[in-house]
């Protein structure tokens, strides 16, 4: 799977399911600070990449992910 499939799942969840606007969806985006997903959207979000990419996030691993571009480079190794 390459890099833009994996932003487009994500970012077509954060749209639809977080109701996310998409003009605020940019790497550099802070996932708490500037898109707002509290421990709530996070558990909706770890569902979500259970079903489209195959494995489970660790919570500890997503510890130093802190902007939407850390979260799809995390997706993105997990995928290798």
């Amino acid at each position: 799977m390459t890099r833009n499939e994996i932003i487009e799942i994500v970012n077509e969840f954060l749209i639809e399911e977080i109701e996310i606007e998409a003009s605020s969806l940019s790497e550099e985006a802070l996932l708490n600070e500037d898109l707002g997903i509290d421990s709530l959207d996070f558990v909706d979000i770890v569902v979500i990449v259970e079903r489209n990419f195959g494995f489970k996030i660790k919570p500890e691993e997503m510890a130093n992910v802190k902007t939407l571009g850390q979260f799809y480079d995390y997706i993105e190794e997990k995928l290798k």
